[in-house]
């Protein structure tokens, strides 16, 4: 089966980068419906993390920030790339944007089980459409 690229939205906040914050972010999520198709957390600055958030509904996503103390930044834009995992499967991405001379800002990639993977990919925003027409996304 082929991969498939999707354009997606996703939104992220500054938390403070403590135990069980997490857990109060996840808690919120559940609550609000919120069904995540990607989740990426790292280190931003003393004390703080950057928590990005692909909702599968951005309406469910903006209902659980509010009044939970997430501030959520304006709407960005990725790419959401899924497809069965084999040797090269990222390098074949890659290869594509690098034939058109764009460039990958951040990926973020893993197995998912089952002889599948899945890839979150960013790139510059003055690229986005580029890039999208190079994975056929």
């Amino acid at each position: 089966m082929a991969d498939t690229v999707r354009r997606i939205d996703y939104r992220y906040a500054i938390i403070d980068h403590k135990p069980g914050e997490g857990f109060r972010i996840a808690g919120a999520l559940k609550e609000a419906g919120v069904n995540l198709l990607a989740f990426s957390a790292f280190p931003a600055q003393e004390g703080r993390a950057q928590a990005v958030f692909v909702a599968e509904a951005e309406e469910a996503l903006l209902r659980a920030a509010s009044g939970k103390g997430l501030e959520l930044s304006p709407r960005k834009h990725a790419f959401l790339i899924q497809g069965d995992d084999r040797p090269g499967a990222l390098g074949e991405v890659f290869r594509k944007l690098a034939d058109e001379n764009i460039n990958v800002v951040a990926t973020n990639a893993v197995a998912a089980g089952a002889g599948r993977y899945g890839c979150i990919l960013w790139v510059k925003p003055e690229e986005y459409d580029r890039a999208a027409k190079a994975l056929g996304a």
